[in-house]
């Protein structure tokens, strides 16, 4: 365990960027050799949309780093936060209660958040209006996205008084995590059993990319599969019957445009009912 608190203490920039891009990678690779649908794209062109946005969210978060790097510190040095006041035990059942605690916060919270407050919801919609949900489309999101859920993590660092190494710690299985369980894949379902009843799989995860409700509103998960069984928003169907892509921008100029997906958090809200008037 201290090899791995060492580690992740001093965790170098060049292996935190080697675990995003070899994530990218490796379940690019897996997806063309097993995808789950063969989408009829062009999946350069789909990537470098994707990788584009991805791109926005290291610029936002970049230079915001320091804020985590000080909130942490005040944290431990001022024993604040559940995983200071926590009982002595041992240090590998405080870094799972940490894990789960920025799982929570940072991400599953922020996720709900995102989709039950309506000018948040403006922003994620950039992430949910992919067609063609593959293993890029984890990092698509608007900047103002990634600012909602750089806030999200600080206050998840305060509420947990997590240590820094534990946030990268945090930070490293997220990336993998999401780019795991969005990959155009589909696990055996004996397998997909197994995982998911711990961690969210892409069989999990794809549903919350269907199209319409309340499919749209369930399976937040990031990391951890056990938040959406313990507040109620998981939900199942047959991985074949997923449609991606969001009701509301169903145009290909609304949902493969940067220029108007940077756009659309400033543009007129339309309903699924508003399309389908103008239709």
């Amino acid at each position: 365990m201290q090899t791995i608190i060492n580690y992740f203490e001093h965790i170098p920039s060049a292996h935190r960027s080697a675990i995003l891009i070899g994530g990218i990678l490796f379940f690019w690779l897996i997806e063309g050799a097993w995808p789950l649908f063969r989408f009829p794209y062009n999946k350069w062109r789909h990537a470098g949309t994707n990788i584009f946005f991805t791109l926005t969210t290291i610029l936002v978060n970049f230079p915001l780093a320091f804020i985590l790097v000080k909130s942490s510190d005040w944290a431990v040095q001022s024993g604040f936060g559940i995983v200071q006041w926590l009982s002595p035990m041992p240090l590998w059942a405080r870094a799972i209660a940490g894990l789960l605690l920025l799982d929570l916060i940072g991400a599953w919270l922020a996720h709900w958040t995102q989709h039950k407050t309506k000018w948040m919801w403006r922003f994620h919609i950039i992430h949910h209006a992919d067609q063609h949900v593959d293993t890029t489309t984890a990092n698509r999101h608007h900047p103002g996205e990634s600012l909602i859920r750089f806030m999200f993590t600080t206050a998840a660092i305060l509420i947990a008084g997590a240590p820094m190494w534990l946030v990268f710690l945090y930070q490293s299985l997220s990336v993998i995590l999401s780019q795991f369980n969005h990959a155009n894949i589909i696990l055996p379902k004996w397998l997909d059993n197994v995982l998911s009843l711990v961690m969210v799989t892409p069989n999990m995860h794809h549903i919350h990319h269907h199209y319409v409700q309340p499919y749209t509103d369930s399976n937040y998960g990031n990391i951890f599969s056990i938040w959406d069984r313990i507040f109620g928003t998981f939900m199942w169907i047959e991985q074949k019957e997923i449609v991606y892509g969001i009701d509301t921008h169903p145009e290909p100029h609304e949902h493969s445009q940067i220029g108007n997906l940077l756009k659309i958090p400033f543009q007129k809200y339309r309903s699924a009912v508003d399309v389908k008037k103008n239709d």
